[in-house]
This record gives C-alpha cells, structure tokens and sequence, in this order.
C-alpha cells in the first residue's frame, strides 16, 4: 500500500511540474471589452484549404490549361450567400520562383457548416484579355476582401498585379462567381496623383443589420481604410471611385502605423471588413513584427499576427484604443512553416453566420483556416507565448 502510494504521490508531482512549465511558457492574453475574440480554432478542420494539382482551367492569355492552384492556397476572403459560407481564396500556380514572380487567381469555396468546403474546378476571377489587363498580367489578382450592400451586390477589393505597381481594384457581383472588373478605385481621385503609388488591402466598412452584415456609411459617404504599412482611408460615392483621405499638406493621412516594440512595429495591413458597434468602428488588421530591438522578442520576428484597432464612430479617423498584443498568431505547425518561413496568421475574411463569427485567414503564404468566435461562449484568445 505505501509502494502504490508512493507511486500515486509521485505521479501528481509530475503532472503539477508540468502544469506549471505549460503555464510559465504560457501567458494568459485578455481581451478589452470592446474587442472581438477569442477566436477557437476547430477540432480536426484546419486547414481547410489546400493546393491541389488536380484542378485545371484554360488561361486565356496563355491559351494553356493550367494547374492554377498546384503551387499554394491562401489570404482569402469571404461572404455569406442562400445560408452557405463562400470563400474566396488567393491561388498561385508554378509558373515562378517565388512569392510575387508567379500569377494568382481567385478560387471559389463553399460550404454549409463554415468548416467542410467544396471548391470550384475554375478560378472565378484571374487576368484575361480585358480591360484590366495591363493591371493584372504576368502578376494576377491577389489578396481579396468582399463585403455585401444592403441590395445584395457583392464588392470585392483586390490587389491589381503587373509585376510593376500594386494596386487596388474593385469588382462587382451578384453571386460571387462571376464578377464584373471596374479598374483601380483611385485613378480617377486628385487628378490621378495616387495612381501609380503602390496601394493594396481594402478593408470596407460594415454593419450587422439584422444579422446580416452590410456594407454601410458614415456621413453620407462609404468608407474603408486601406494600406499595407500604414493603415489610410477613403471614401466613395458609388463603391467604385475611391478619395483618399489626406492631411493638410495633401500627403496620404496615416491613422495609425507601426510601433516599435509591439507586434506591429514593421508594417499595420488591414483584414477583413471592418464593422461598426456599440463601442465605436473595429478594424481588424495584419501586424508584422520587427526583427532586433525594434520588434516584440515575445513573438517571432518577421511572423505577422493579427491585431484589432478601435475608432470613434462619429469620427472614423480617430484611433481610440488598440491591442498591445494579437489576438491570433501562428502557433499551429501549418500556420508557422510553408512559402513564408517566419509564420503567418494573415486575416482577410470575416463573417456572420447563425450567430458566430467565422474568420479566414492564410497560413503562412500556403494554406487557408479559419477560427470561430462565438459571442455567447467566446473562447481565450491565443496566449501571449
């Protein structure tokens, strides 16, 4: 008897001493109440998409049948339509060396429980003989984001790739497969002087108008914030022509931008749509952290996590509250290692769906994920290391 107890006594030690490393390893991360999260990853389901060589379509500016999603899958959007989640997801093929030297595509997903999808065999939206042509080719159409109005148009933002300048383009559907390309959004703002800066990542501004999130306005007027380095903004009339925003010296307004130290100290990119609450306009965001003294040595260097900032509703420009730390970072083996080495967690799509959010993400430069939060049960948001 005393042998066994011995045993017994000897065996919790052990588990206690476990416990206990797990929790020095693991700090705890809390959320402000005005931020959404956390976010759980599913059981078994990620990622949900992945490259596959199986699928082929006919390039139009090749005359080719290419394996158009064989290389990597990732940095998707996504909307809700007729009950199904779709996801619209960022493709390479292997026609290149490396990130940005080959052409992307836009592939279509769907499913009806946000987790099991069943993708199309084509891409829904890529480079052709059109009129975007010179925008788009070698490089492609990357990087969605896709928000709905209240009349059920779809609006896609993307980055326009020729291998020379990025830049934001805007594309409109009724069902999210087949899409009509109006051209970059600032060609026609100030005469043209943004045209040929590099500009990407479009996070529009919505709403959840009974439980439906819709694109909305502030003043009369559509707004997003934009930018991969700083986080800018514009407005719109008609969700096609974009005005930046700019300060007194007619320079783009930077609202908010790196911070040395944090997770964020190289670059602040934006996700998914921001929304509109209660508690002020949530945009969510892409952090890259630093490497050296300049970056947060608690995460690592160059991986990109993701981040929430908060500005004032009546005054969409004004940043009010910020994490200090992300809310998701990578920390599974498919979000750490893939065509982007230093581990990436990039947020691009959000949605609203039987009462839970479903957030999208690529996994690093490689695959697609998602993560749910359920606001009647949230869960921990990732630990802080």
């Amino acid at each position: 008897m005393k042998r066994k107890f011995t045993s017994l006594l000897s065996g919790f030690l052990l588990l206690l001493s476990i416990n206990n490393s797990i929790a020095q390893t693991q700090q705890p991360n809390k959320l402000p109440d005005w931020a959404f999260g956390g976010f759980e990853r599913p059981q078994g389901v990620n990622p949900i998409i992945s490259p596959t060589s199986e699928t082929k379509f006919l390039d139009p500016m090749s005359n080719k049948q290419v394996s158009w999603e064989a290389n990597f899958t990732f940095n998707p959007a996504a909307a809700v339509k007729d009950g199904k989640i779709i996801v619209l997801y960022r493709s390479e093929d292997k026609t290149g060396v490396e990130i940005g030297t080959r052409t992307s595509r836009i592939g279509y997903a769907e499913s009806n429980d946000g987790l099991v999808f069943k993708r199309n065999a084509k891409p829904v939206m890529y480079p052709g003989n059109d009129s975007q042509k010179e925008y788009e080719w070698p490089g492609g159409c990357e990087d969605p984001r896709v928000a709905v109005t209240q009349g059920g148009t779809y609006v896609m933002f993307y980055t326009q790739w020729n291998r020379q300048v990025p830049r934001l383009g805007v594309a409109t559907s009724k069902d999210l497969k087949t899409w009509v390309k109006h051209g970059p959004i600032f060609k026609k703002a100030y005469g043209g002087k943004f045209f040929n800066k590099p500009n990407k990542s479009a996070s529009i501004l919505t709403a959840l108008v009974n439980n439906k999130q819709v694109i909305t306005k502030v003043h009369g007027k559509y707004w997003m914030y934009w930018g991969e380095e700083h986080v800018y903004a514009a407005t719109s009339n008609n969700l096609i022509d974009w005005t930046p925003v700019t300060d007194q010296n007619g320079e783009l307004k930077q609202l908010i931008s790196p911070r040395k130290g944090y997770f964020d100290s190289d670059l602040t990119e934006c996700g998914p749509p921001a929304i509109i609450t209660n508690k002020g306009i949530i945009l969510f965001y892409n952090g890259k952290n630093s490497i050296g003294d300049n970056g947060d040595k608690r995460f690592t260097a160059n991986s990109y996590c993701a981040g929430q900032v908060l500005f004032d509703k009546n005054n969409p420009e004004k940043a009010i509250a910020r994490l200090d730390v992300p809310f998701l970072r990578p920390m599974e083996p498919f979000e750490k290692s893939g065509q982007y080495v230093n581990g990436t967690v990039f947020i691009e799509g959000m949605v609203y769906n039987n009462k839970k959010w479903f957030l999208y993400y690529g996994c690093a430069d490689s695959r697609v994920g998602v993560a749910i939060y359920d606001p009647a049960h949230p869960a921990a948001p990732d630990p802080i290391k």
